[in-house]
């Protein structure tokens, strides 16, 4: 998988809606360029400001 998703794509991987992703986002700072998210700092910035994240969110972060 892509280190750099669209919103969409990172909604369907997290099990979330895509409005909820740009939502989050915005409120902590996670850049969004050319329409595309870093899956990693998306994650690691949501773990560490206390997010509730699905249980295989860490699935994702697997660079293999």
């Amino acid at each position: 998988m892509a280190i750099h998703l669209t919103p969409d794509e990172l909604s369907d991987a997290l099990g979330m809606k895509s409005r909820e992703v740009i939502r989050m986002c915005q409120e902590e700072s996670v850049p969004i360029l050319h329409g595309r998210i870093d899956k990693t700092l998306f994650i690691q910035t949501m773990q560490a400001s206390g997010q509730r994240m699905p249980e295989d969110a860490e699935v994702l972060l697997d660079m293999h």
